[in-house]
């Protein structure tokens, strides 16, 4: 479990989304525990109510085919159902939230392979901010559509979502525009809303997957864990063919990995975030890889025993459940579908292919 003390480093001491991130060596604050604690619930039930002034709670449902394919009480957090169909809009109510009290910036540049992208213009659209976001060449044809119609100026560079945020970089320091941080605080802050609001309901869950693209997800889960004292154990979850937080996990620094996946782009990580990093390894209990067959399947399962649609970092949660559900039996276990955006010739495709292999 992390200290309290990181906790409160992280979660609820007062970076500005100008301002650039404290890193894992920075002081920290000499708080006692349980003031520390106390701020990182109220630093959290804050960011939850910036976000509820645009969005309702996500509904955490049991799917009885689903309890009984995964032989366990499986909760599913939908947050397929936020108002873009994906986690990511939390945290960019609360960081422009912030971003806005002090000076409105003339413009924001994201990298993005889509849901960050989303939940960038969605947020910017209600201070009237441009925004530009840079995709890799051939990202999802639905996610980019989704970003326009948001208002977002798409500028597609490089081959993966490391060169389009270097390359976005460059594009806001040209412009003087902000850059959008892809993990910060502020967005973890967001984002933990949907942790507080599974944890709250379900308390005695006994494990929750998460899946990890730049970890702000899996570091909202532990700290909404860890602020409302509870034990849930909190499972990582990265694409086998995006192995870099799994890769850095093992070895206790950030390791540079190459990314192959075809479907989890949401996972596409190639360079692991250091305070990300420093959050997992002390809060969440291990890091399950699952190949890229195995979360088509997972896509499947969803549809067919809940008939809702996750895209593939989505179902990446289900994935890792489903590998380990003999060691499951028994235990409650909660699963975030993170998201629902994948393009339609590709779901049709995962469905045709594993209804002829999934049972």
């Amino acid at each position: 479990m992390p200290s309290a003390e990181h906790l409160f480093s992280i979660l609820a001491g007062q970076p500005r989304a100008s301002s650039p991130e404290p890193r894992a060596s920075s002081p920290e604050p000499r708080a006692p525990i349980i003031v520390s604690i106390l701020a990182v619930l109220a630093a959290l039930d804050a960011a939850a109510r910036i976000v509820y002034t645009t969005m309702t709670p996500t509904v955490q449902q049991r799917w009885p085919l689903l309890d009984a394919r995964c032989g366990t009480a499986v909760w599913v957090k939908h947050e397929n159902h936020t108002p873009i169909g994906a986690f990511k809009v939390r945290g960019g109510l609360v960081y422009f939230d912030d971003l806005c009290r002090a000076r409105t910036p003339p413009g924001v540049v994201a990298a993005t392979r889509g849901n960050h992208g989303q939940s960038v213009a969605f947020a910017a659209s209600r201070y009237g901010i441009p925004v530009a976001v840079v995709v890799p060449h051939g990202n999802s044809r639905s996610k980019n559509r989704a970003m326009q119609a948001l208002g977002a100026e798409l500028i597609e560079r490089g081959d993966d979502f490391q060169a389009s945020y270097e390359a976005a970089t460059e594009i806001a320091a040209e412009r003087g525009w902000h850059m959008m941080p892809s993990f910060h605080s502020l967005l973890v802050r967001g984002v933990a809303s949907y942790s507080l609001e599974l944890l709250r309901q379900v308390p005695d869950l006994q494990v929750l997957y998460v899946p990890i693209g730049q970890g702000s997800g899996i570091c909202g889960a532990i700290g909404a864990r860890d602020a409302l004292g509870l034990r849930t154990s909190i499972v990582g979850v990265v694409s086998s063919a995006a192995p870099a937080y799994a890769r850095s996990w093992d070895a206790g620094r950030a390791v540079e990995c190459v990314v192959s996946t075809r479907l989890a782009d949401g996972m596409a990580c190639r360079v692991p975030d250091t305070d990300a990093l420093v959050t997992i390894r002390r809060g969440a209990e291990r890091i399950v890889e699952v190949t890229d067959d195995e979360v088509e399947a997972a896509m499947w399962v969803i549809y067919e025993d809940t008939h809702n649609v996750a895209e593939g970092a989505g179902a990446a949660g289900l994935a890792a459940l489903l590998q380990e559900r003999d060691r499951l039996r028994g235990r409650s276990a909660g699963v975030v579908l993170s998201g629902a955006n994948v393009d339609r010739e590709v779901f049709a495709g995962v469905l045709a292919r594993s209804s002829e292999r999934v049972r």
